[in-house]
């Protein structure tokens, strides 16, 4: 008898495990073409399937070049695409999770680039990140799908080899994501900019408190790096970057072990918060934090490294590739710069 219970139990549990990787929406393709895939239950057209995923069903019909008299066939399968109509990857987004899948060596920033440029900060939020790295195999929300998105009854299931729930890096974020707000206290911040009132550079320094990631709370610091009058030498062009500051004093003991580079820099675009700077480098290993300096004006920023440069034409020769807030902070604006680097041996 308890044999029987025990086995009718296990079955129980691996049907639930079964249904929750099904209903997990998966998403397809790379930037610009995203997409999941639909299998067609019964009683389902192109008037439901639209319904479903805020899309006209001419939409779906052209996306899968069939007619509207053709119709739709049972377990036909039904490319559905993601675009501003039905899909969002902003920071207060809601409705249905939409996940990716990792892959082998796959890095945060080129799982960002391969999804519209979604901000690194917001698929930190959405997951519950406490820092970069990923695990293969494992399931990261890249979005969410606008409106009611997909009735329980019609999952979508576009791996269905997918592993258990516990290799999962999230366990259930969705829930979570419409309470950080971090915009709506920025608002009292901007008083913060009367002490400065006999200084030149107090007006940037109100930028960072804008948008602190959650990762960093004590990364919105007071103006005083901006105030620093009694000294020759030039403060960090953000003061919201000292946690990398502190990283970088972390790995090269405090100045003590450190690797120069000079030569010339690039830039990408990035979605990184005000004060975050990256950075693309060929030799220093993912995570280290790079100091850059521009010996013209004597400005610096710390940045952390993502991946390795790719080797495309326009990069030749680039020492390293930064994420476009550092050119401001760094006081250029050349496509190619010359810079001074400082890192980890």
């Amino acid at each position: 008898m308890v044999k029987t219970f025990m086995t009718i139990a296990g079955l129980v549990l691996c049907v639930a495990g079964g249904v929750q990787a099904q209903d997990r929406v998966q998403v397809q393709g790379a930037s610009p073409d995203l997409y999941v895939l639909h299998t067609v239950k019964k009683g389902e057209t192109l008037y439901s399937l639209g319904r479903s995923y805020s899309l006209s069903p001419k939409e779906i019909a052209s996306e899968n070049n069939i007619s509207a008299e053709q119709g739709l066939q049972l377990g036909q399968s039904v490319k559905i695409p993601l675009n501003n109509t039905n899909f969002s990857q902003k920071t207060d987004a809601g409705g249905t999770p939409v996940y990716h899948k990792v892959e082998e060596k796959e890095t945060l920033y080129r799982l960002s680039v391969n999804h519209n440029k979604v901000s690194l900060d917001n698929i930190r939020r959405w997951n519950n990140m406490t820092g970069d790295g990923l695990q293969k195999d494992g399931f990261v929300i890249v979005g969410y799908l606008k409106g009611a998105g997909i009735p329980a009854s019609t999952p979508v299931a576009s791996n269905p080899s997918t592993p258990p729930p516990a290799t999962h890096p999230v366990s259930t974020p969705p829930a979570t994501t419409p309470t950080p707000t971090p915009s709506t206290p920025a608002p009292t911040t901007p008083v913060v900019t009367t002490p400065a009132a006999g200084t030149t550079p107090a007006p940037p320094v109100t930028k960072p408190d804008q948008q602190a990631p959650p990762e960093s709370p004590a990364t919105t610091p007071t103006p005083a790096p901006a105030t620093n009058t009694g000294t020759t030498k030039p403060a960090p062009a953000s003061s919201a970057g000292s946690s990398f500051e502190q990283l970088y004093n972390q790995q090269t003991s405090n100045g003590k072990s450190v690797t120069a580079e000079k030569g010339p820099g690039g830039w990408f675009k990035s979605n990184a918060s005000p004060g975050k700077y990256y950075a693309l480098h060929n030799t220093a290993p993912r995570g280290t934090i790079i100091k850059v300096t521009n010996p013209l004006n004597g400005k610096f920023i710390y940045a952390k490294v993502l991946e390795a440069i790719p080797q495309i034409k326009q990069n030749e020769g680039l020492i390293i590739k930064l994420s476009d807030s550092a050119l401001e902070a760094l006081g250029t604006n050349e496509a190619k710069f010359y810079c001074q680097l400082n890192y980890e041996e």
